[in-house]
């Protein structure tokens, strides 16, 4: 897990979604050189995708390494720059499989 500085500046220029999570379940290594595990109850994910487990990993302010605990209330945020983003066509509009406007070539004729 990152835990890099938030630069306000970079952040306003990307898109982002932040979903609330609950520490499941701390997850011992199988291996003594292999990092220990969270897994994470993503709220508003599908049922199938509920669930992620990542390094249990992070820095407080001062650089000191710790982990979470189980139970914890997180957020989890998912950023993208614009060269990973499509527009959408309307409020809330799905995701779109069609051409976009300006990569559609005319015809000549």
């Amino acid at each position: 897990m990152s835990n890099k500085p938030k630069d306000d500046e970079r952040e306003a220029e990307k898109p982002a979604v932040t979903l609330p999570g609950v520490v499941e379940k701390i997850i011992p290594p199988a291996h003594p050189s292999l990092p220990e595990k969270a897994q994470i109850f993503v709220e508003g994910a599908e049922e199938l995708y509920r669930e992620i487990r990542v390094e249990n990993t992070l820095q407080d302010a001062e650089g000191n390494p710790v982990g979470l605990k189980e139970g914890a209330e997180v957020e989890i945020t998912i950023e993208a720059g614009p060269e990973a983003i499509t527009p959408k066509e309307g409020p809330g509009a799905k995701e779109s499989h069609s051409t976009p406007p300006l990569a559609k070539k005319k015809s000549g004729g």
